[in-house]
């Protein structure tokens, strides 16, 4: 296993709603996600940073110690390419920042077509800024799963001319990949299921609830970035609903501008939820920072309406709490009647969420009185999907059925309305 070392760099004037040990451990916990074994990380408070490197001199020297057999530095910041390119010289090793290893990440874990093209046009993109550079630490292998080049592999240099050639190429694969998409979307509309997408920071536990809820064998591991591409399923309320469950890419604090573009297409299913279910790693010590980091990043996706609104917030992973904070959880839910505290691992507080989803998709319903001809078995199958049906009595030659109707529905059904006598 590779050797790494993790930098978190930060001006101390400026310190976030993270303590800097916290990034630190983000940083180091993403490294080891691309099995680099970590050798030294440390937190390197500045007064300002250095145009040319980032880092002053002394530190630089001071620093070069740890670097015996290394073959990765990760800067947990963003650096340009004057700054990379210096610390590469002064170390003699490779050097990549934040944006870098989270594409090396995404690089790994896309599985999809649709997703190894995004994760390639965020990387050339990325790369298309930083054209000065000799890119002696970064591979581009197209189709391939990563960027992180190993010794006796082949470097690929990019000029100008060949990335914008790659970057149309692929943005026309990607339109293809998205025209197959909105059939595919156009085909759950014919059959309306309503949609319920499952957000949240990388490894929140997502997708373990969402294997729980559909029986389904989404990946799931206690790893930052274990899902990237989205995976949708079909799940039945308790009272009969039908819907569209989606498991979605989870997000991370400071996003690259590349990836949050590249994988836009991706998240359309949140664009087009009807209901957004916001899961937090409860027992993480900055579940708080994580929440605003997702809703952040909900907002640049243009769905900050529904965040001002207030998502269903999902509390996982209280398995892992003490008793004393699990009955502190519950005693502050009646002033937050949208959070659920659960355990995806156990399924604890599941069914309560549930019927939450379940009332939160009535809530624009009519209740509709209709009488249906005996023979029209299937606008009764038909109902039974798109609505909830609360009575239903048969007679001889009509089937009497009181339902709840989304708006788009009630249309179709008008020619049965029973009539008031």
């Amino acid at each position: 296993m590779s050797l790494a070392v993790v930098l978190y760099p930060y001006l101390k004037d400026e310190v976030g709603i993270r303590s800097p040990d916290a990034v630190l451990a983000e940083s180091v916990a993403l490294t080891r996600a691309i099995d680099l074994d970590v050798s030294h990380a440390e937190v390197i408070p500045l007064r300002e940073i250095k145009a040319n490197a980032y880092l002053g001199k002394g530190t630089i020297a001071r620093l070069s110690s740890f670097l015996q057999g290394v073959e990765v530095v990760i800067m947990a910041c963003r650096l340009s390419p004057l700054q990379q390119r210096n610390l590469e010289k002064e170390w003699h090793t490779k050097v990549i920042d934040k944006t870098a290893l989270i594409l090396e990440i995404f690089g790994q874990r896309a599985r999809t077509r649709e997703g190894v093209l995004q994760v390639e046009l965020a990387h050339l993109t990325y790369a298309r800024s930083r054209l000065v550079r000799s890119w002696t630490h970064l591979e581009r292998q197209r189709g391939g799963s990563g960027f992180l080049g190993g010794p006796g592999e082949t470097q690929i240099e990019l000029d100008r001319r060949l990335l914008d050639d790659d970057i149309t190429k692929i943005k026309k694969e990607l339109s293809e990949v998205k025209k197959t998409r909105e059939l595919h979307r156009r085909a759950r509309r014919r059959v309306p299921y309503p949609i319920v997408a499952l957000v949240g920071y990388t490894n929140a536990g997502k997708s373990t609830l969402f294997n729980r809820l559909t029986r389904a064998d989404v990946m799931a591991k206690d790893m930052l970035f274990a899902t990237l591409d989205p995976t949708m399923r079909h799940l039945k309320l308790p009272r009969g609903t039908d819907i569209i469950l989606s498991d979605t890419v989870g997000f991370i604090s400071d996003l690259p501008t590349e990836l949050v573009m590249a994988f836009r297409a991706t998240l359309e299913e949140v664009l087009e939820a009807d209901v957004i279910v916001h899961v937090r790693d409860y027992a993480h010590p900055d579940t708080n920072a994580q929440k605003q980091d997702v809703e952040n990043v909900l907002s640049d996706l243009g769905v900050r309406d529904k965040v001002d609104k207030g998502l269903i917030e999902v509390l996982n992973k209280i398995d892992l709490l003490s008793p004393e904070e699990q009955k502190r959880i519950s005693t502050q839910k009646a002033r937050h009647p949208d959070e659920f505290p659960i355990s995806a691992i156990s399924g604890q507080g599941i069914d309560a969420f549930l019927n939450r989803v379940e009332l939160e998709l009535m809530r624009d319903n009519h209740l509709c009185h209709l009488s249906l001809p005996i023979e029209r078995g299937d606008l009764l199958a038909a109902l039974y999907r798109k609505g909830q049906v609360i009575a239903r009595r048969d007679y001889q030659k009509t089937i009497s059925v009181s339902v709840y109707l989304p708006p788009a529905e009630i249309a179709h059904y008008q020619p049965f309305e029973r009539r008031k006598k």
